[in-house]
């Protein structure tokens, strides 16, 4: 019994060694401001304090951005048990825009010591001394909030594993304007295309296939002219999706005059009233029915 005793207190002697030699470092980060968010390349500029301590004597003068460069580092503080620097960083993070223009994104800032691996130096969040400033702002986007944490990082053909902090700034665009920036021209333009089914006489199927390509040539010009100020991606945006259903109903629209022409002059007035009908009820119902879709289904 006195030997299985001594056995557990080296175990935890040894336990409690190991992790007295790691250093836990509270690293708290606040935002002073943010600047140059590009959204075609993913990059931005962060000014900030950070607010590095630990209870014993550390050296975590020796962290690195994982997402860019800081291109000024002043350090303010400089005392065994604290580090407190002010920081300017050019920093990037790869952009999801599948919600555009209604996109929310993250814009962090990862740090992780060169030298130290996990054993040694393991970052925890400092909440009390980390934040956003109230007079940050950033032009035509909403500041969301924050969010830090620290997580293990393991480079598998070295065999380690570093502890990593980060920071995320939260963002997401301006509801209004995407709203009416983006949207509301392209009600419009349905609007004005589907008021052409409401023309039925013969002598004036010309003005209705008119107003029918006109419409489809603005939302395609206006597709163009949205998508312009976002890279090209592999996938569909919310945007594009939009603008699919309002080519499609545009072009039922005209396929349908085109096709009460074709049997007004054939002579078949009872099939031309069926398209007419068919066309006056079926086309916004089935449009309305796509946008209902697309905003309730993700």
């Amino acid at each position: 019994m006195l030997l299985s005793a001594l056995l557990l207190l080296l175990l935890a002697g040894a336990a409690f060694a190991q992790r007295d030699g790691q250093g836990v470092v509270k690293v708290g980060i606040y935002v002073l401001n943010v600047g140059k968010f590009d959204v075609a390349t993913g990059s931005y500029t962060v000014d900030f304090y950070m607010n590095m301590h630990c209870d014993g004597e550390c050296n975590p003068d020796s962290f690195e951005f994982m997402n860019g460069r800081a291109t000024s580092i002043d350090k303010i503080i400089d005392e065994p048990g604290q580090k407190f620097y002010r920081i300017q960083a050019a920093l990037s993070e790869n952009i999801d825009l599948k919600g555009y223009p209604f996109d929310e994104h993250n814009l962090p800032i990862v740090i992780e010591d060169k030298r130290n691996a996990k054993d040694r130096l393991a970052y925890v969040l400092d909440r009390e001394n980390s934040g956003i400033d109230p007079a940050v702002t950033l032009v035509g986007w909403d500041l969301a909030g924050w969010d830090g944490k620290a997580e293990d990082h393991d480079y598998i053909p070295y065999n380690e594993t570093y502890s990593r902090f980060t920071f995320n700034i939260r963002i997401r665009r301006i509801f209004l304007a995407s709203i009416l920036k983006t949207f509301l021209p392209v009600v419009f333009i349905v609007i004005v295309g589907l008021l052409a089914l409401l023309i039925e006489e013969r002598d004036n199927l010309w003005t209705r296939i008119g107003i029918n390509t006109s419409a489809l040539i603005a939302a395609v010009m206006f597709h163009l002219n949205v998508t312009a100020s976002i890279p090209p991606v592999g996938y569909l945006t919310f945007a594009d999706k939009f603008m699919i259903i309002t080519y499609v109903t545009l072009v039922l629209s005209l396929l349908s005059s085109i096709l009460m022409m074709m049997h007004a002059k054939a002579g078949d007035e009872n099939l031309e009233k069926k398209i007419y009908r068919l066309s006056l009820y079926g086309i916004p119902l089935l449009a309305l029915f796509g946008y209902a879709l697309l905003f309730i289904v993700p």
